[in-house]
């Protein structure tokens, strides 16, 4: 049976999963302390969100209320998507560095491929 690494014993890689947990909690920390502004209609509507995806603040360019309730839905939600991806995208950029140098198998850390 072959072991995780070949040239780490159990201390080491005992070690090397308390590094790995102690980095995740900052990173935890830092995403939750986000505060992240989305945006739609160029700019004609913005949403502050926090890392934990709580919706803060909410602004709505006047002009905005001249057109159909539909349209202004429809931004808002896109104000809140872009918000959501910016996050994401934050946060596995975030995530990318915590393996380390431990060789994870093939999809493990990435679940997007």
């Amino acid at each position: 049976m072959n072991k995780p690494t070949d040239n780490m014993g159990l201390g080491e890689i005992m070690k090397r999963a308390q590094e790995m947990q102690k980095k995740l909690q900052d990173i935890q920390k830092q995403v939750a302390d986000m505060e992240i502004v989305g945006q739609s209609g160029g700019g004609m509507v913005k949403i502050v969100m926090t890392g934990q995806h709580y919706a803060k603040k909410v602004t709505l360019d006047t002009n905005l209320f001249k057109e159909e309730k539909s349209v202004i839905e429809d931004l808002i939600a896109a104000a809140i998507n872009d918000a959501t991806d910016k996050i994401e995208k934050s946060l596995r950029g975030k995530m990318s560095g915590l393996a380390g140098g431990i060789n994870m198998p093939d999809g493990f850390a990435d679940s997007e491929k």
